[in-house]
């Protein structure tokens, strides 16, 4: 558990249940985790009751169930299919449409639609890098998305510290995790015990600070803070998987040429999978289309991936042909160039690109595998 930079207050399931009450009062839309179609996704909170109590995880390269719990905990699962890119950066947004009038005119006009002001509730320590790792690629340049930037800074971030890792997570690797970074407003760490189930909640903000005071809650007391601080710490020593232990950036530079690439790229499907469920892939594309008189256009952008063919399209053909130039483009950008550009790893580490790859491909063991061929392991019996 971080230390405490604001406010501490202990609060239990009625306090959730106010808290999403609170935020929705303040005109915010409410998002969270649910279950719903045999996973637990991000949607819409009505109230706390449609928290996933009762509900965790079970997660290996490819595979993804879910698994009741008798503990009744409400955040003891792992990273599911979605992240809040969905939210911040969604997979289509309209970005100008054009009319051709009476007299032939055409009129562009940019779309301008007002950004919703989203309330994230249950946001992990590895989704929480990742927020600010798109904050840095999106708004942090020369050239920024203001579409990303409405939606950013009118939301407010609940985050909440894994006590539970998944088999398929390594954020520790990666330094973001499981105890809370800056940027959230709220922290909440969920606590069972003898004493009862509830949340040490922790303020990183003045809006945080004035939505708790609304709550219904009590003075943290130490028995609190220190299960709270041993849940976080035990999660660290429970890693499903690590990275090698060396410079990372180093091991893609002296690895270009490495025969593990040939490896993966007989396994891997280019299906693009991993870029998006990726909390930081941010690769998008332009999309025309018209109706059927001609005198009414849109431009849409989506999501695009590193692993479709046409991405590299130029006019002598692909640049990256062949499936092992695109793995290879993807892995070494995520846990290398992206250094050069952003500052940071790319990979935050919550394992999702393991679970959701369909031939089980995982980034960690392709890293371990690359450290070995360069002669340089260090991490014997590591997965």
């Amino acid at each position: 558990m971080a230390d405490d930079d604001g406010a501490t207050a202990v609060i239990d399931k009625d306090g959730v249940d106010a808290l999403i009450a609170v935020l929705a009062g303040r005109g915010r839309t409410v998002v969270g985790p649910t279950v719903r179609d045999g996973a637990i996704v991000l949607a819409e909170l009505s109230g706390g009751s449609d928290l996933p109590y009762g509900w965790g995880v079970e997660l290996e390269a490819g595979t993804y169930r879910l698994r009741a719990r008798e503990d009744g905990a409400a955040f003891a699962h792992s990273a599911g299919p979605q992240s809040w890119k969905t939210f911040l950066h969604p997979p289509r947004a309209r970005q100008w449409t054009a009319d051709r009038g009476a007299d032939r005119e055409l009129v562009v006009t940019e779309d301008r639609t007002p950004p919703p002001s989203y309330a994230f509730l249950g946001v992990r320590p590895c989704d929480l890098r990742a927020i600010a790792v798109q904050d840095r690629v999106l708004t942090g340049g020369m050239y920024t998305d203001p579409a990303y930037r409405g939606r950013r800074e009118r939301a407010f971030l609940v985050a909440v510290e894994c006590t539970e890792p998944g088999a398929t997570c390594f954020c520790v690797s990666m330094g973001t995790g499981p105890a809370v970074g800056p940027g959230y407003d709220l922290a909440l760490t969920e606590v069972l015990d003898a004493e009862g189930h509830r949340f040490l909640v922790r303020t990183g903000s003045e809006e945080g600070e004035s939505v708790l005071v609304e709550l219904p809650r009590r003075a943290a007391d130490a028995a609190t803070r220190t299960a709270a601080r041993e849940g976080v710490a035990d999660a660290a020593d429970r890693m499903g998987r690590t990275m090698p232990p060396v410079d990372l950036q180093i091991l893609m530079r002296e690895t270009l040429h490495a025969e593990r690439w040939d490896d993966v790229a007989a396994r891997c499907l280019t299906c693009g999978n991993c870029t998006m469920v990726c909390p930081t892939c941010f690769c998008t594309t332009a999309e025309d289309v018209t109706d059927l008189t001609g005198d009414h256009a849109e431009r849409w952008r989506r999501w695009e991936s590193c692993f479709d063919r046409d991405f590299s399209h130029l006019q002598a053909g692909p640049v990256r042909d062949s499936s092992r130039s695109r793995y290879r483009q993807w892995a070494t950008h995520k846990l290398g160039t992206w250094f050069d550009q952003f500052g940071s790893s790319g990979c935050v580490g919550c394992g999702r690109c393991i679970v959701w790859c369909p031939v089980g491909i995982d980034i960690t063991e392709e890293a371990h595998a690359l450290n070995r061929e360069r002669g340089d392991d260090q991490t014997e019996g590591s997965r």
